[in-house]
């Protein structure tokens, strides 16, 4: 209340009535007091309350008949009727025992419209206006709607777009309301430079931040366009570059967007001081906390003496101790760096300090700025909730986690006071980004039969703000027709297990002599061990059935396939992999790895125990240049449990693991009908370096790559009829080389690999193009 009301007492009873008066968007209230004969009122009684009941205007008043009320109740009372959105004017006032609430009612929103809008469409804008239909005509509302839609124009490169209204009374109370939009001219980003950077050139700079300058495909990716926030974000991202490579002075001069209003075109100016370059001196760990060994710390540091100076390898250094002084029973342990510069010689000494920290309690979790994923998606990654223990190293931690995920563009976590000295809220900025990529994939096989294969597939990996993943694809050839759904929910059942299905169906008639479809799905769930380790358990079901039109003039192991088919294979995986690549999309540093047993004979057809296992390796080979270097090496081995296995149980090497080769182009193969039989063991290496491509933007997202491949199948466990001869059996080396261009494109990583083999076997079926799906693993 303003200065000069008087409340009400039990000594001195008033009645007070109050009335706001709306101007220019803004109220006032205005209170007097009177005499009356009692500090409460028996009943309640509205007035001019046509459209809204009476029983909603009581319900949002805080005077409760029977119950003394103050001057403070009015003016409460008064403001949450105003805040309703429905009234014009509320006036209140007491007559004997009765208080009587007075309003005048807004117009009522008959319906919203969007008019000039065709960058954004109307399905995208309604959820964001606050104005609806059948709801309350406020003038306050409107004007934080057309601001609303601004912002929205902004966030895709319009700044300049222009939005007014148009109210048209369609009687009883009731109006239409247009948002008329004048969508102005696209803004872009013409230029960005770099200033003092003498390390790294302006390409490799412009890699590492996410604002991109105009290009081809600008349209489509929006990452033209200027926004401040995420100019602080690149800012940050420099940081994090220039730390993790050894320069600890790394500094962020200025940055500034200038706007061309003639063309409409920003330039984007870095200036950076870089500082000298450091190496890592000496490393200790010492620690005040009781019953903590340092000796025993020592193991776990990720920063040796020598090394490149990274602020990574402290910050997993950090992160492991904490880990491990956590679970010995010490909460609120705090892990402190002290870096020690020797000028001299351009080394770093790194002493871990551990003690005890102040108690402190998380009182709240805060997400803001997620306008798309769901709260409880980002909550599930951290590791405390409110009221536990507060651990700035479980924070760290989280933040890893949801930069991983791929859903935001930038993630921001800090920590403000709570209610109390040994509270603290824990603040989650996030800013929302596109998770969904369409993916096209062609191949062409070469021989009589050969012809083009295409598949598409649309990828989400946010489904609809939950964190699930799915994935549909479909494919066609000349032969062969696929199928393919698979669904993943990462929190099953409210725990970090991955829990997912695969359903799948493969129509082939490559084959000279016979067809086959496949069909089946797969239950699988991953489980986290550590934050690099995993492990998945999956059970596969897979019917086969065999067709074909010539048995009378063949004699191959696919005769008792089509006579006594269809087969199903029913087998239980388990599988471990380890993941430490510092990029999904292209990773420069890290190692990745998978092993997988499997074994069949839960029911089905098959019987025996197989296992896989891939490795790769990934080095950045020179910095400015931007050249990685990868190296990678598989292996597999099948067992029969039983007397024999089935022809389609035996291992096959697809064109991913052999360039230059068809799937199941190489290994035993039947000399009457040319069929591949598959082996069972096989063995792959291959190098490859990529780098980006001459006279290209970086910002294009394309590289060039030379690759080398390695390969054999041999084996057979498979029985044949006498007349049937198989060649291919022994341990012979198939190799290939070739160049590939690879395209981080809008719709998804895209790769065209030309491969030339260049020993091979003379009843192999190569395969010289594809081009497909960028896949890493």
């Amino acid at each position: 209340m303003k200065a000069g009301s008087r409340f009400l007492n039990a000594v001195s009873a008033v009645a007070v009535s109050a009335s706001m008066v709306v101007t220019g968007g803004t109220f006032t209230t205005l209170v007097s007091a009177t005499a009356a004969q009692a500090a409460v009122v028996q009943r309640v009684e509205v007035r001019g309350a046509d459209r809204v009941s009476a029983d909603t205007v009581r319900a949002n008043i805080t005077i409760v008949p029977g119950q003394s009320f103050s001057n403070a109740d009015i003016d409460d009372s008064v403001r949450r009727l105003f805040a309703t959105g429905y009234f014009s004017d509320v006036r209140m006032n007491i007559s004997g025992g009765t208080l009587v609430v007075t309003v005048s009612e807004n117009q009522l929103i008959n319906q919203v419209v969007f008019n000039g809008n065709r960058k954004i469409k109307d399905d995208k804008l309604r959820p964001l206006v606050r104005s609806q239909s059948l709801g309350p005509y406020s003038e306050t509302a409107i004007e934080a709607d057309k601001q609303t839609i601004r912002d929205a124009y902004s966030a895709i490169g319009r700044g300049d777009a222009e939005v007014t209204t148009q109210v048209v009374p369609v009687g009883d109370g009731r109006v239409n309301l247009a948002f008329v939009i004048n969508e102005g001219d696209r803004t872009k980003i013409t230029k960005i430079n770099f200033v003092g950077n003498q390390a790294y050139s302006n390409s490799r700079l412009q890699a590492v931040i996410t604002t991109k300058e105009s290009g081809l495909l600008s349209f489509i990716t929006r990452k033209d366009v200027y926004n401040e926030d995420k100019l602080r974000a690149d800012e940050e991202a420099l940081r994090q570059f220039y730390f993790n490579n050894g320069y600890a002075d790394f500094d962020i001069v200025s940055s500034e967007a200038v706007l061309d209003e003639s063309t409409n075109e920003y330039t984007v100016t870095i200036t950076v001081s870089e500082g000298e370059r450091y190496k890592f001196g000496d490393i200790n760990v010492e620690s005040t906390v009781e019953g903590v060994d340092p000796e025993e710390l020592n193991g776990l540091l990720e920063s040796r003496a020598g090394n490149t100076y990274s602020a990574r390898d402290v910050q997993e250094s950090m992160s492991e101790i904490s880990k491990r002084v956590t679970a010995k029973g010490y909460p609120f342990a705090r892990v402190t760096p002290r870096g020690n510069r020797d000028f001299a010689t351009n080394t770093i000494a790194v002493d871990y300090l551990v003690d005890q920290g102040e108690r402190a309690y998380v009182e709240r979790i805060e997400i803001r700025g997620n306008s798309r994923t769901r709260d409880y998606v980002i909550r599930r990654e951290f590791d405390i909730s409110e009221g536990d223990a507060f651990n700035q190293e479980v924070i760290n931690r989280a933040k890893r986690r949801l930069e991983a995920l791929g859903f935001f563009s930038a993630v921001n976590i800090t920590t403000a006071p709570g209610s109390e000295g040994d509270r603290v809220v824990i603040i989650v900025d996030v800013q929302d980004q596109s998770t969904g990529t369409f993916g096209i994939g062609v191949g062409y096989e070469t021989g009589d039969d050969g012809g083009f294969k295409v598949e598409a597939s649309i990828e989400e990996k946010n489904f609809l703000g939950r964190g699930q993943y799915i994935r549909v694809a479909a494919g066609v050839g000349a032969n062969s027709r696929s199928y393919n759904l698979s669904f993943t929910e990462p929190y099953f059942l409210g725990y970090r297990l991955a829990a997912g299905f695969d359903l799948f169906r493969n129509e082939d008639e490559s084959e000279d002599y016979y067809s086959v479809d496949t069909q089946g799905f797969s239950l699988r769930l991953t489980a986290p061990i550590t934050e690099n380790l995993s492990t998945t358990v999956a059970y596969n079901f897979t019917e086969l059935d065999y067709d074909s039109d010539n048995l009378d003039e063949i004699a191959s192991p696919f005769d008792r396939a089509v006579r006594q088919g269809p087969w199903v294979r029913s087998t239980i995986s388990h599988s471990i992999t380890y993941d430490s690549l510092d990029d999904r999309i292209t990773p420069r540093e890290g190692f990745q790895a998978t092993a997988t047993q499997e074994f069949a004979g839960v029911g089905g057809d098959s019987d025996y125990y197989k296992i896989t296992g891939k490795a790769r390796y990934y080095h950045l080979l020179l910095q400015d240049a931007d050249v990685i270097g990868s190296l990678s090496a598989g292996a597999g081995h099948l067992i029969p449990t039983k007397d024999n296995v089935q022809v389609f149980d035996q291992l096959l090497l697809t064109s991913n693991d052999l360039r230059g080769f068809e799937s199941g182009g190489i290994g035993p193969r039947a000399t009457a009908t040319g069929d591949a039989l598959g082996g069972t063991t096989y063995f792959t290496a291959s190098a490859e370096v990529t780098f980006p491509l001459p006279f290209i933007s970086r910002d294009s997202g394309f590289r060039g790559a030379v690759f080398a491949d390695a390969g054999t199948l041999y084996g057979k466990d498979v029985k044949t009829v006498a007349a049937d001869k198989v060649r291919g059996t022994d341990m012979e080396w198939r190799a290939s080389v070739g160049a590939s261009v690879l395209w981080a494109s809008p719709f998804g990583p895209l790769r065209f690999d030309y491969a030339i083999p260049v020993k091979k076997e003379s009843y192999d079926e190569t395969q010289r193009f594809k081009f497909g799906i960028s896949s890493q693993f």
